[in-house]
């Protein structure tokens, strides 16, 4: 015989399993929604640009606004394969699946990071321009 308290456990954990399915699906369709509102924005804001004649800024000002929304949104599609991979029963092969997925849209994110910014990340400080050098000192 199943007591209340067996019952009650159980319905618990189907209930959070439940709520983490629909929290990764929620976080993966925001992921999703981001990619396209960078579509978006860097369309409109290209299209701004080319208003004013200055084809080689609008194709830049494209190339950088939709990188920066796929990055973001590759940010949320982790997570929620994250979320995804805790709310079902852990497995090797899961766990080897999600990892794969995860090297892949890491590389994919560092990939478009380097071609947004032009250099690697750790040259970020020594590829800044010196303030000093802009004034003429």
């Amino acid at each position: 015989m199943i007591t209340s308290e067996a019952m009650f456990a159980e319905q618990t954990q189907r209930a959070i399993l439940h709520g983490l399915h629909w929290t990764a699906s929620i976080v993966e369709l925001l992921g999703v929604v981001v990619i396209i509102c960078g579509v978006v924005v860097a369309t409109a804001w290209s299209f701004g640009e080319l208003r004013h004649g200055e084809f080689v800024a609008a194709f830049g000002s494209y190339r950088a606004i939709l990188g920066r929304g796929i990055l973001l949104g590759l940010e949320f599609l982790i997570a929620a394969d994250i979320i995804g991979m805790v709310a079902i029963v852990p497995s090797f092969d899961r766990l080897g699946i999600l990892a794969l997925i995860i090297v892949i849209r890491t590389f994919l994110s560092f990939s478009l990071q380097i071609e947004i910014e032009g250099r690697w990340p750790w040259q970020r400080h020594a590829a800044a321009p010196d303030k000093a050098d802009h004034a003429g000192l």
